[in-house]
């Protein structure tokens, strides 16, 4: 089996809209801390020089969102009112969404509508399953670590997410930062029409009916269309509307 790495980093150097904040405890700096900690904690007296060069362990503190990073979606993410009850958190979702057979759809340079998705479907000759994760190949992720991976993608459209979900699709994934159009775009698209409808429709229709999404997935031209496994567990945030994943994809040869 061939595991291929689909996950962008979290990287304090890398531009982001919140940034990332990355506080090292060296070594040495950890035995000091253990000392105190377990004089203040338990009452022992402990002198951290008697270790090896004085070191004990490092410690790394980031400060980063829950959307930072490779991350899913969970339902409670898209709002407080859904048409299917009370929406559920990253650590409620079913484990068995996020193992599953994947597809790889290109739709590089291009408004993600209805129209786009059938034709690639017939290009590589393939109707997803129910539970198959969707993935969304934008070609975003050339981008990542500046501020035009905040800027320069394709979403998908209220319509195209209606028709995955359809389909039995309770995962949908993409390399860009959001499955929904940049934000100035779709703030400058209601304003000159008026029209809701542009407002965030892939994240709304998760009010209507329940799924997740994977934004900023990378690397997605080493993998074929189909014929993977894509795991994606979102780590354990209790009452989060959204987890970090390690996404990988599995290949047998």
């Amino acid at each position: 089996m061939r595991v291929i790495d689909l996950s962008s980093p979290v990287d304090a150097n890398q531009w982001e809209p919140d940034a990332v904040v990355h506080k090292i405890m060296t070594p040495a700096e950890g035995a000091v801390h253990m000392s105190e900690e377990m004089k203040a904690h338990f009452g022992i007296d402990f002198d951290p020089s008697v270790l090896p060069n004085g070191e004990l362990l490092s410690l790394d503190t980031f400060t980063p969102t829950s959307h930072t990073g490779t991350h899913v979606d969970a339902p409670a993410h898209y709002g407080t009112v859904t048409a299917y009850g009370e929406p559920r958190t990253i650590e409620q979702m079913p484990l068995e969404w996020f193992l599953r057979p994947a597809v790889v759809l290109d739709v590089r340079d291009q408004p993600v509508g209805v129209a786009v998705l059938e034709k690639e479907l017939a290009r590589i000759g393939y109707q997803p399953q129910p539970l198959d994760i969707v993935i969304l190949h934008t070609g975003a992720s050339e981008y990542v670590g500046t501020q035009k991976y905040f800027t320069d993608f394709c979403g998908l459209d209220g319509p195209a997410t209606d028709f995955l979900l359809d389909l039995g699709i309770r995962v949908i994934g993409t390399d860009a930062f959001s499955l929904d159009a940049p934000f100035g775009d779709t703030i400058r698209r209601y304003q000159a029409t008026g029209d809701r409808d542009v407002l965030w429709p892939a994240h709304f229709a998760g009010r209507r009916r329940e799924y997740c999404q994977i934004e900023r997935l990378h690397n997605l031209e080493a993998v074929p269309s189909v014929g993977f496994r894509l795991s994606c567990f979102p780590v354990k945030l209790v009452n989060s509307g959204a987890g970090w994943t390690r996404a990988v994809a599995l290949l047998d040869d």
